[in-house]
């Protein structure tokens, strides 16, 4: 088996296990499931390695490539195959050009969507689901723009420290740098900082769900009743009247919980805490 075709049906099994029907450009059969991704699809600038098609609609396309293969250098080739639709097609799409870029081996995907401000390929886990990027495909801006239009921070009841760590915090996150540490003395309002940052990031960047890491029982206990007492600037109504805190005390995950409170190191080594907000490129 060549290493490209060995890729091939590696990305087969992933988009499989994501809730995609698999099929050959020569049979091909639309309603056969809501997510279909269709092999060596024909466009106008090439053959698409894998058309994905959404509700009968085409919506992204995959590029495989061989393990070991760069992958940042094939975002313009799989770009060049979103523009390519045939006219039958393009009436029909859900954006033009496609919205969705992936980059695979099989071993590493990249993933693009070309309606951010700033388009750019980044490392993701898995392919998504199907019904995730119909939901991504029907909201107006892609987080990465909502992420640069948040409201003015209100600072009523804020020290110096925490404006300042919130303000820069959400610069970095505008600017697509999405990994961001903030180091503040003790005593300073770290938890209430992030709380603030949380639920801006909830409200106004619709974020699906925080992870707050703990590494004391305590420190989760005191971080949950410090979430659900949050009032909100904004609303005046409390954070836990808003949104649903969970305090993870096994590997259940609501469904419905905006924030989970875990612990991450056991022992403890001064109270750590760390925030992960879960961007739209994670699953």
């Amino acid at each position: 088996m060549k290493p490209e075709e060995k890729a091939r049906q590696q990305i087969d099994d992933q988009l499989q296990a994501a809730g995609w029907i698999v099929q050959s450009r020569d049979a091909v059969n639309l309603g056969a499931a809501r997510g279909v991704a269709v092999g060596e699809f024909p466009l106008t600038t090439g053959f698409a390695d894998y058309m994905l098609f959404i509700d009968r609609r085409p919506i992204g396309v995959v590029e495989a490539k061989a393990v070991g293969k760069t992958l940042s250098g094939v975002e313009a080739q799989t770009a060049r195959y979103s523009e390519g639709l045939p006219p039958l097609l393009k009436g029909n799409a859900w954006h033009t050009p496609l919205p969705f870029l992936y980059q695979s081996t099989g071993v590493e995907t990249f993933f693009t969507d070309v309606r951010d401000p700033e388009p750019r390929s980044r490392r993701v886990f898995a392919f998504h689901r199907p019904e995730r990027l119909a939901e991504w495909a029907e909201q107006p801006q892609t987080q990465r723009a909502r992420l640069r239009a948040l409201p003015p921070l209100i600072t009523t009841g804020l020290w110096d420290a925490q404006i300042e760590a919130v303000r820069n915090l959400e610069q970095s996150f505008a600017a697509d740098r999405p990994r961001a540490l903030i180091q503040m003395a003790t005593g300073s309002g770290k938890t209430y900082a992030a709380v603030t940052f949380a639920y801006r990031l909830i409200k106004h960047a619709r974020a699906r769900r925080v992870l707050f890491m703990v590494d004391r029982t305590n420190l989760g206990i005191q971080a949950l009743r410090e979430f659900r007492q949050y009032v909100t600037p904004d609303d005046g109504r409390k954070f836990g009247e808003l949104y649903n805190v969970q305090l993870m005390t096994s590997n259940a995950l609501d469904p419905v919980s905006k924030v989970c409170i875990a612990g991450a190191i056991p022992g403890d080594c001064g109270g750590f805490w760390g925030v992960e907000v879960d961007l739209e490129e994670r699953e």
